[in-house]
């Protein structure tokens, strides 16, 4: 069951319509607290009699659409959300922030997930509502569908209009030295974000995550942070507009930050965190206050180096639908925080070299091409390994074709072949046979041999300082 909007007109009174449940409850709680002023004041008695006549109503419209009664500090999403992340029923799709699988060669039904996750779809009209906004052509993930999900994206674009600017929030969980290319995918869309938007950027690195999470060291995780911080540097982003943060320095460092996180776990209870994502009883404390942290990047006032204390800022967030979790309950905290909700933007998964049934894995050398790999090195992957759609014999490949919705090297240069052109005839010619499998995977060696070897050229001109130059808390060349 996921938070949907609800037609209520026909049923509720005059205010009520075509507000969701979050609505609901986020306008009940707004009155109480006017009931509760008004009598700390000692108002006058019509006053008050009419602010709580209003509260009994509105939680009667509550009841009717929720099917429960209103529960201070206890929002709708307790009792929906939990059903959004694991699969609904046997053999569908697992998607949560730590496993993604399926049992479709084709990988994830991303429609049946927008469902899930109760997102919007992002359809040709919000790319080429893109494009107006933007006068710049939508990146490839866009005319793609590798981001094909969004909330309030509109409502973004619609500030962007009247001047109105925002600021772009990611991450990285660093769980090892090097980068796969999968790790790419939301920092290459997101400095296309920054570029054609002339926007800031905080990006996060949830060193205490993987601490909680993996077993690992504190210090390694920490360097990891330093090391990943280098390949997210060498993508190009401006360095003054991008500030880049370890949680295990920022977050002691910064008042404004653990002030945010403090209260988005005052905010969240326990039943939510196991119901969002499934903590049980032997998991450590860490992991289920861990979530607050992710949500704190969210609130322009976790900044105030860059936003000058400003609480209004809209954020907005490019990730893989897997992260979702995290950003629908701080979604759900935000406006009782007296904050604005984040928007996203969601990327499908990068799949395994092995098929598209799971993500790559940084813990797999042989699941994925690291970008510390050698064109030889990459060469050998995907030859290797490399999940083909092609028949058995040449003969019958030539007779009845390859199937590219499963092919991994062609589900590879939808995310790095830059000519629609080109990729469109690839398929055609996979899928009448006219292009053999060592043909197609050929081409993908080519693509991404001197994509790798430019990214690690780049990074070898980060230095120390550079890194530390992104990470020192500043202002940024930006004026809100």
């Amino acid at each position: 069951m996921v938070l949907t909007k609800l037609k209520m007109t026909d049923c509720l009174g005059d205010g009520a319509g075509d507000m969701t449940p979050m609505d609901l409850y986020e306008k009940l709680t707004s009155q109480g607290d006017t009931v509760r002023t008004l009598k700390t004041e000692k108002a006058a008695k019509a006053d008050i009699d009419a602010a709580v006549q209003l509260l009994l109503k509105l939680k009667v419209d509550y009841k009717q659409v929720t099917g429960q009664d209103y529960k201070t500090g206890c929002p709708p999403s307790e009792c929906v959300v939990s059903q959004d992340n694991g699969p609904a029923a046997d053999g569908e799709d697992m998607v949560d922030p730590w496993n993604v699988s399926t049992t479709n060669a084709k990988g994830v039904d991303y429609d049946k997930l927008i469902v899930r996750f109760g997102s919007s779809k992002i359809d040709q009209e919000l790319v080429d509502r893109i494009e107006r906004v933007s006068g710049q052509k939508a990146h490839r993930f866009l005319r793609r569908g590798i981001f094909f999900s969004h909330r309030d994206m509109h409502q973004v674009l619609d500030a962007y209009e009247k001047n109105k600017s925002f600021y772009l929030y990611t991450g990285r969980g660093p769980s090892s030295d090097a980068l796969h290319m999968g790790h790419l995918i939301p920092f290459i869309f997101t400095k296309w974000l920054q570029d054609t938007f002339d926007i800031p950027l905080v990006i996060q690195l949830t060193d205490d995550e993987k601490y909680l999470w993996k077993d690992l060291s504190l210090e390694d995780c920490h360097r990891y942070t330093m090391e990943n911080a280098k390949d997210i540097i060498a993508c190009g982003f401006d360095i003054n507009k991008t500030f880049i943060f370890s949680d295990l320095d920022y977050m002691g460092a910064s008042p404004d930050f653990y002030r945010n996180v403090v209260k988005v776990q005052k905010h969240v209870t326990f039943n939510q965190v196991k119901g969002i994502f499934g903590f049980g009883d032997s998991d450590c404390i860490g992991k289920i206050a861990f979530p607050a942290i992710q949500a704190a990047p969210s609130f322009s006032s976790s900044f105030p180096q860059i936003f000058k204390g400003r609480k209004d800022v809209q954020c907005l967030i490019p990730c893989a639908i897997d992260q979702d979790p995290y950003f629908r309950m701080t979604r759900d905290v935000a406006p009782r925080i007296g904050y604005p909700k984040p928007a996203l933007l969601h990327s499908t998964f990068f799949p395994a070299l092995q098929g598209a049934q799971t993500k790559m894995s940084a813990s797999d050398a042989n699941s994925s091409i690291f970008l510390t790999d050698t064109p030889k090195q990459i060469k050998n992957k995907v030859n290797k390994h490399a999940f083909s759609g092609g028949k058995d014999t040449v003969e019958e490949h030539r007779k009845y074709g390859g199937n590219p919705d499963v092919d991994v090297s062609f589900m590879y240069l939808t995310f790095f072949l830059e000519d629609d052109e080109q990729l469109e005839k690839i398929r055609q010619d996979y899928a009448s046979g006219a292009l053999l499998t060592g043909e197609l995977k050929k081409r993908l060696i080519e693509t991404l041999q001197p994509l790798i070897t430019s990214h690690q050229e780049r990074r070898k001109q980060v230095t120390e300082e550079t890194v530390k130059q992104f990470m020192t808390p500043r202002p940024l060349n930006y004026s809100f």
